[in-house]
């Protein structure tokens, strides 16, 4: 029995004798109580939702029955479960139906909520996955913290799942297309380099807007890697698209690529070692090419950024956020011309900056030019 339900049987009970009246007054009079029922509606229950929601999602449950209503054994054979792990599967699947987020009906579990519906829409992939995120990184950043300052311990690169991560950064993927959009040429012929392509979903894209593009995809996590030239094959771009894992940082590559990007994952190197990477990935660049970087930023935006740094500040690599000016400022350090910050909506926490790989000249940081930006803002403008 619930709390809610305990409290409505006081109501139901009234005419029970008086001494199992008075035992459960005592019990309903216990000062923790209305707090605990305050908890279980605004906290334990949307949370419960939540963490259903978004195992339903990743697990692909909820694209199965988005489908079709299926039964027990079907879904069984979706998550490649044993004949013993029946009754489990149902206690689970039970609890959905408790929380409105399924129903069942002769033997059949269909989507009964409209979130879940909507979650189980292929083109809402991105969103189950930052609720995903956000339950299996962010909510540890935020629980873990105060121990973690006692104890010295850090997340590191194996606590996070590169697949949900690949995911969930296409929350952001209007910015970024846009970005993509106003900085890649269009007709001639163009070389690109991708660090971190997560999906591809990216690459995949700047090869829609031009039909002479191949590129090298790269990831840090090989199974991320992997799952991209799988996708590449699938899109129909394996014969225009190199995808392997690998770390910029140790990268053998000739200064071959017209265009170099590096999407939501700058906070994945250390503030201190950035210029040196960017300088890196200018190595690759043939003379003139251009860099790509997107980004959120610290200062403004929503709530989720400021946890996901939170994540970053108490890892064990990478770092916090960029802040706008300090990125410019590395890109200049790292050689790179003609460097801008733009925000494809004013006010928001995310950033494109490009910067050119001078023509010729030993890379050096580019004396400052009267009159130019010398900060996000002025550069946006």
């Amino acid at each position: 029995m619930d709390l809610l339900r305990l409290a409505r049987a006081v109501k139901d009970r009234a005419q029970e004798p008086f001494t199992d009246l008075a035992a459960m007054a005592r019990i309903v009079a216990d000062p923790r109580l209305p707090l605990l029922l305050v908890l279980n509606r605004t906290l334990f229950t949307p949370l419960y939702r939540a963490s259903f929601l978004a195992a339903a999602a990743g697990s692909g449950v909820l694209g199965c029955l988005a489908a079709r209503p299926c039964d027990l054994e079907s879904l069984a054979e979706h998550l490649e479960s044993g004949p013993d792990d029946r009754q489990r599967l149902r206690a689970w699947l039970d609890i959905g139906v408790r929380l409105g987020e399924l129903d069942r009906s002769e033997g059949c579990y269909r989507l009964r909520s409209r979130t879940a519906k909507a979650l189980a829409q292929v083109g809402n992939d991105a969103v189950a996955g930052a609720l995903e995120e956000l339950l299996r990184f962010h909510v540890p950043a935020l629980r873990d913290a105060p121990r973690m300052l006692k104890d010295g311990g850090r997340f590191e690169l194996s606590d996070q799942d590169g697949l949900v991560i690949a995911r969930s950064t296409l929350v952001v993927r209007g910015f970024v297309e846009e970005a993509i959009r106003r900085t890649l040429p269009r007709t001639a012929p163009v070389r690109l380099l991708e660090v971190g392509c997560g999906s591809g979903a990216y690459v995949r894209y700047a090869a829609g807007l031009n039909p002479r593009l191949t590129a090298l995809a790269v990831d840090l996590q090989a199974e991320v890697a992997e799952q991209a030239a799988k996708n590449m094959a699938q899109w129909g771009l394996a014969d225009r698209v190199e995808t392997r894992a690998g770390d910029l940082r140790t990268l053998d590559l000739q200064p071959q690529f017209d265009v170099v990007t590096l999407h939501n994952n700058i906070y994945y190197f250390p503030r201190e070692e950035r210029a040196e990477v960017l300088a890196r990935a200018r190595s690759f660049l043939a003379p003139g090419g251009t860099l790509l970087l997107t980004s959120s930023c610290r200062g403004g935006g929503p709530l989720g950024l400021d946890v996901l740094n939170l994540w970053f500040e108490y890892a064990g690599f990478g770092g916090p956020l960029p802040l706008a000016d300090e990125l410019l400022d590395q890109l200049r350090e790292a050689g790179f011309d003609a460097v801008r910050a733009t925000r494809p909506l004013p006010g928001q926490a995310f950033h494109s900056f490009v910067g050119s790989n001078p023509t010729a000249g030993p890379a050096a940081l580019p004396p400052a030019r009267s009159g130019s930006p010398t900060t996000a803002e002025e550069a946006a403008s």
